[in-house]
């Protein structure tokens, strides 16, 4: 969406599947001080703005609608969220993977809004069609497949929690056999340096220890990529909020997601710090435990450290 003057206080539209944590979001925002309704029927949305909330003019509203909500209209939606003065608009799309969200419905025993009478993935399936038009142009899509109820709740007060003169920077790590992150906006894939795993004192510790920092260190692809990459973000950082845009996940991927990729992911933020910035740091795969299988084969006996197929 086109940008608005920042000082205006904020309008978000909370949209996305079915069963992705809408609530959960409208709940968070609430408790952080903003005024939230759900499934508020389209034709009473500029009536709330600006009717029913004259003492609370300056307060951010959050407004929750998906494909349950009367008159929910992907297509029409964004012209509509445009047309309210006063506000900065905002959409935030909930995605989640079809799988989780299967299970999510099985484990509630509710059925999907879009397919009352049949299995919940063909509600799935009809449901992100209908709202690709909003995921298209979000703001903000945000994967919580892999997230609980307390880390959406701790990144929604990262996001959202009080207005900020940068954009909100997470820093993560992910394990590539675990499956690529779904919520980076930049990936650097950390598997040609050597592999602390096949180190046997090293195996059972983290990027966040010191031994295995100090020998991902050592490799001589380590530094030079770790400047060049901070100098790549220090210059777009700061792009990326002039032009609008208020959140941005940095991904570092290893293969298992315990080792290079955390003390990229560490080390990037502290050098993000030191030039100014306030990055958060999420590491997806951490307590995910140490696996030959996962992590492949060293490249050639007695070389512990690269590999051509995993980690």
């Amino acid at each position: 969406m086109a940008s608005r003057p920042r000082h205006l206080p904020r309008l978000l539209l909370v949209t996305g599947m079915s069963g992705a944590g809408k609530s959960t979001v409208l709940d968070a925002l609430e408790d952080m001080g903003w005024d939230c309704v759900d499934n508020l029927p389209t034709a009473l949305l500029n009536s709330f703005v600006h009717g029913e909330r004259e003492s609370r003019a300056g307060v951010p509203v959050a407004v929750g609608m998906d494909v349950r909500s009367r008159g929910f209209d992907p297509q029409a939606l964004p012209a509509l969220l445009r047309s309210i003065e006063g506000v900065r608009p905002e959409i935030l799309y909930l995605d989640c993977a079809g799988t989780e969200l299967i299970r999510r419905y099985d484990e509630t025993r509710r059925r999907h809004p879009l397919a009352p009478d049949r299995p919940a993935e063909d509600g799935i399936a009809r449901e992100r069609g209908a709202t690709a038009p909003l995921r298209q142009i979000a703001d903000t899509v945000l994967d919580t497949t892999d997230l609980t109820p307390a880390e959406l709740r701790d990144e929604l007060r990262r996001r959202y929690g009080g207005e900020v003169d940068q954009p909100v920077v997470t820093i993560s790590s992910f394990g590539f056999a675990r499956g690529i992150s779904r919520t980076a906006d930049l990936v650097f894939d950390m598997r040609f340096i050597a592999n602390p795993h096949w180190i046997d004192e090293l195996r059972p510790l983290t990027g966040e220890d010191a031994p295995v920092q100090a020998y991902v260190g050592d490799d001589p692809g380590w530094a030079p990529a770790m400047e060049q990459i901070e100098t790549l973000l220090s210059a777009l950082i700061p792009r990326y909020w002039a032009a609008g845009k208020s959140y941005l996940t940095v991904a570092f991927g290893c293969t298992g997601g315990r080792h290079r990729s955390v003390a990229a992911a560490v080390e990037m933020a502290n050098r993000l710090r030191k030039a100014g910035f306030s990055p958060n740091v999420r590491h997806r795969d951490l307590a995910s435990p140490p696996s030959d299988t996962i992590e492949g084969e060293p490249a050639s006996p007695g070389d512990a450290g690269v590999d051509e197929a995993g980690e």
